[in-house]
């Protein structure tokens, strides 16, 4: 298992969109449910979506719902999440987080604490 290595964060204005993706460094994610994160210095880590082994399930924070999305692409072993008509309260350090997943799993771990590989972070800024 690689350690999950995060992109794509950045600077933009309340309404535009980002993406950002998730790539293992020396292994793979084919394997593993995989999860975004992010942590909020007034609330701490909080789920924000999450897609089982196989990209079959996929979960969403009530907060980003219908505007954030989560997929993977085995073939490349990235997963990504795309973020649209971004707030200024989706200012906050983005973690991907990766968890050794069976074969016919189909589940998605909004836990922070089943992750067993984590990224270091990207940081997406909102501004108003």
């Amino acid at each position: 298992q690689g350690q999950p290595v995060e992109s794509g964060g950045g600077l933009v204005q309340a309404g535009d969109s980002l993406r950002l993706s998730c790539t293992p460094s020396g292994g793979t994610f084919t394997a593993h449910a995989v999860a975004w994160f992010r942590h909020v210095a007034r609330s701490g880590r909080e789920f924000i979506a999450g897609i089982s082994r196989a990209g079959t399930s996929t979960e969403y924070a009530d907060s980003v719902k219908g505007r954030f999305t989560i997929s993977r692409d085995n073939a490349k072993d990235t997963v990504y999440l795309q973020m649209n008509s971004l707030r200024d309260e989706d200012t906050a350090v983005y973690y991907c987080a990766a968890k050794s997943s069976p074969f016919t799993d189909s589940s998605v771990y909004r836990l922070s604490s089943r992750y067993d590989y984590w990224g270091q972070g990207t940081q997406v800024t909102v501004s108003v």
